[in-house]
């Protein structure tokens, strides 16, 4: 497992990159999965993360990725881990399971109802929290570093962005090293939510997470799930042209902006959630080469 504590790649300059990838659903989509890792690899990532589907659906092609990127490139790796549709005794095989194979970190998330299901439904022997997975990480696997998740628009379920500070403290308090946060597409959210973790006494490392848009159908989808907002200028710019050029042009322009605020207003690194694509991340890191300091 990698030495190197989750926290401290947040202690130095540059600022620190890292990237999202899911498993893929069959595998011959690994070798093109795979060539992704490689271009962004050129950016000196502190460590890319593997999903976990729902009900731990991927759970065993989320270790293989992970593992699998950590063999070729020799970067530190992190498996996301739900509390949905497994036991304690289940999610400790998980684990035991990853430490073998050499996971460095763990994103600790309570995870979203499985497809059909509108409700988190706690697990019978399970956990109903992700701060309950916490600190159970932390008591029984204390090698891995753990990352848990932070949503600058409040999450679907609280009924405030106070009470979703609160719920975040809990997970901080029972062990996290880092807060990575959900997609968002107004800096002013972020500002303010880590202005909001500070007086909550909130002292570790927050990440803003990054999803560039190539597609405007496909954002409007995925931010309809999550309940992000997209700024109504972005979506008017997008929305000129159905040509999938102009789209990719528009959201590589909006992330290289945001990205380049967030860095600028001390932002200790950005997670990019890449979709197993390279394009779009390359092109915004390659405008950015000057203020990130990461290619070579």
């Amino acid at each position: 497992m990698n030495q190197l504590p989750l926290r401290d790649h947040y202690c130095a300059s540059p600022p620190a990159i890292s990237f999202e990838l899911f498993p893929p659903k069959s595998e011959d989509q690994f070798d093109s999965l795979y060539a992704t890792v490689n271009d962004l690899n050129a950016f000196h990532p502190a460590y890319f993360t593997c999903t976990y589907g729902a009900g731990g659906s991927t759970r065993d092609r989320t270790l293989q990725v992970a593992s699998g990127v950590k063999k070729r490139i020799g970067v530190p790796v992190a498996s996301h881990l739900t509390c949905v549709g497994s036991t304690v005794e289940q999610l400790r095989n998980y684990l035991a399971n990853a430490k073998e194979q050499q996971i460095d970190y763990i994103v600790a998330l309570r995870g979203d109802p499985p497809k059909g299901q509108t409700e988190f439904q706690m697990t019978e022997g399970g956990f109903r929290h992700a701060n309950q997975l916490v600190r159970f990480i932390r008591d029984e696997f204390p090698e891995f570093g753990i990352a848990v998740a932070g949503y600058p628009e409040v999450h679907q379920e609280a009924p405030n962005l106070q009470v979703d500070i609160e719920n975040l403290k809990r997970k901080v308090d029972s062990g996290a090293d880092i807060v990575i946060t959900q997609l968002f597409y107004n800096n002013a959210d972020f500002f303010r939510f880590r202005d909001l973790c500070e007086r909550a006494d909130i002292r570790i490392p927050i990440i803003p997470g990054i999803l560039p848009v190539t597609n405007l159908a496909q954002i409007q989808r995925i931010t309809s799930l999550c309940k992000a907002v997209l700024p109504e200028s972005f979506v008017d710019q997008l929305a000129e042209s159905d040509d999938p050029q102009w789209q990719l042009d528009v959201g590589v322009a909006f992330a290289t902006e945001q990205v380049r605020e967030l860095i600028e207003q001390d932002a200790p690194g950005v997670h990019f959630y890449v979709l197993n694509r390279s394009t779009a991340t390359v092109r915004i890191l390659s405008n950015l080469k000057s203020l990130l300091q990461t290619v070579s």
